[in-house]
């Protein structure tokens, strides 16, 4: 059971890691002004935030490690 909870989240961080990193790339993100209700804006934000903090750990140990370079 408690495996099934872990891959469930990690499976949740992926995707708005990928929200993130489509939101950087496009500019095109997840219109949570919409949702009516507060309460559930703001959870949305938040796993959203979760996303974009994933996405800038990600960058900052690839930055760090020389195993990857920029390229322009």
């Amino acid at each position: 059971m408690i495996s099934k909870i872990v891959h469930y989240a990690a499976d949740a961080v992926l995707v708005s890691a990928v929200l993130a990193g489509i939101k950087r790339s496009t500019g095109l993100s997840v219109a949570t002004h919409k949702i009516e209700s507060n309460d559930v804006r703001g959870y949305v934000d938040q796993y959203l935030s979760v996303g974009e903090w994933v996405v800038d750990q990600g960058s900052a140990f690839m930055a760090a490690s020389s195993y990857f370079e920029r390229k322009r």
